[in-house]
């Protein structure tokens, strides 16, 4: 999942780190606990970004799960750090939320492999894709629109 909408990054003169959500970013954090109601989720994991944390924290929340954050999602990390998660079998059904570099690399990913078709889906801002992964392959991919 991609981080809700935050503030902008030009009106932001702090640590990026810490770049909160938007008020719209907060309505698409809430919303997504609704919108995932149907998934069976056993985990929530986040990069250690501020904007992703509040993404997820009210999905979190809501399934009494616990929010654990990992830099391997961090902005930068690239789609490796988030492929130690989709890959690991004990992880079936967590949710991850990351960024759009990672979020994008994984789109292109899943085209390289002809897992989706080219402009299939996207990657804006509160946008999810659900992927199946088999022996550390995907196989199959489905995308949610941003709330």
């Amino acid at each position: 999942m991609r981080h809700a909408k935050a503030g902008s990054r030009g009106h932001w003169s702090g640590d990026d780190r810490l770049r909160p959500l938007s008020k719209k970013g907060i309505k698409q954090a809430e919303t997504l606990v609704e919108e995932f109601r149907r998934f069976p989720i056993t985990a929530v994991f986040s990069s250690p970004f501020l904007r992703c944390i509040q993404t997820v924290e009210p999905l979190a929340k809501a399934r009494k799960l616990p929010l654990k954050q990992s830099p391997a999602l961090a902005e930068g990390q690239g789609l490796g750090g988030a492929m130690q998660f989709m890959g690991d079998p004990k992880l079936d059904e967590a949710v991850i939320s990351t960024h759009g570099d990672i979020v994008w690399e994984l789109v292109e990913e899943l085209v390289k492999r002809h897992v989706i078709r080219p402009g299939e889906g996207g990657f804006e801002k509160g946008s999810t894709w659900v992927v199946d992964v088999e022996a550390g392959s995907f196989v199959k991919a489905r995308y949610i629109a941003a709330p």
